[in-house]
């Protein structure tokens, strides 16, 4: 069931990065992620709701929960969302995805420092498989990509890549720590969501910028960004579910195998723009063999 919901994270995560890739086109990153934000707040609330009217047992308050959460919101869901939206940009969805994949090292990490989560070298060696596999689906340096980008591009958009990572995977192992005691995975998103978007809040400082990207906004790009908004608060619930039946790390490695998702629509659907490959295919094949083999231990 862990490794069930994983995947299930990995879908919605997937289809962001995809609804990403139009949504920063027709609406600016800093109007459209208020969007998001707003999204995740009333439709974590609306779920939190229809939990509470549905299941027996009662919710009670934790503030240590809480402030896990709260702190896992704006480590991840503000700082690492957001940059996710401007490696999307720099990158294009199916290089950023591979850059989104190797969020799991740093929580292995932060996981082993913060919840003293321990893997058997069964596990890391396995791991090590699906990150090579990862690896060999990122678009080869040098090819005839019609998107291939120029050195600066390229190495702008692998820091701010790092960097989104990072926040991911600390703000993942948070969750995981917050769950091990208070296992209110709705809620808890519902609290990143709001620490999130009050840190948004104060963070902006050219509001007129904001309302100028609104009016001139193409036609669709709000509704782009509230799919974006409720496929990034499903994954979230989703992944910080799976961690409460999986080890944190491997919960996060399968959310995080999004070229899986990405690669078949960009290949099929937008025509092949990044240059895949059989190499794409043989690193698509390792990463499928890895996550089977981590399933059947």
């Amino acid at each position: 069931m862990g490794f069930a919901l994983a995947f299930v994270a990995m879908a919605c995560f997937g289809a962001n990065i995809l609804v990403s890739r139009y949504a920063v086109a027709r609406l600016g990153i800093e109007a459209g992620f208020f969007v998001v934000l707003a999204v995740n707040v009333t439709f974590t609330a609306a779920l939190f709701g229809l939990e509470v009217a549905t299941r027996v047992e009662s919710f009670a308050w934790n503030w240590r929960g809480v402030g896990l959460f709260a702190l896992a919101g704006v480590i991840g869901t503000f700082l690492g969302r957001r940059l996710l939206f401007d490696t999307v940009r720099l990158l294009g969805p199916a290089r950023a995805s591979v850059v989104h994949s190797s969020a799991p090292a740093f929580t292995l990490v932060a996981a082993w420092i913060l919840v003293q989560e321990r893997l058997g070298a069964y596990e890391i060696a396995l791991m090590a498989v699906v990150w090579v596999g990862l690896w060999f689906t990122a678009p080869a340096p040098g090819g005839s990509a019609p998107q291939h980008l120029a050195p600066d591009a390229l190495r702008k958009g692998v820091l701010i890549g790092i960097a989104t990572v990072a926040g991911f995977g600390i703000s993942n192992a948070i969750r995981g720590l917050a769950m091990r005691d208070w296992p209110e995975a709705v809620f808890g998103t519902f609290v990143s969501s709001c620490a999130a978007l009050a840190c948004q809040i104060a963070a902006t400082r050219d509001w007129r910028r904001v309302a100028d990207q609104f009016h001139g906004a193409e036609r669709g790009g709000v509704a782009l960004y509230m799919g974006s908004g409720v496929a990034t608060a499903l994954g979230s619930i989703f992944v910080t579910l799976a961690m409460a039946r999986v080890e944190i790390a491997l919960a996060v490695l399968v959310t995080h195998t999004t070229p899986l998702l990405i690669f078949p629509v960009s290949m099929f659907v937008l025509k092949n723009r990044e240059g895949l490959s059989a190499r794409t295919l043989l690193g698509a094949l390792l990463v499928l063999a890895g996550v089977a083999l981590l399933m059947l231990r």
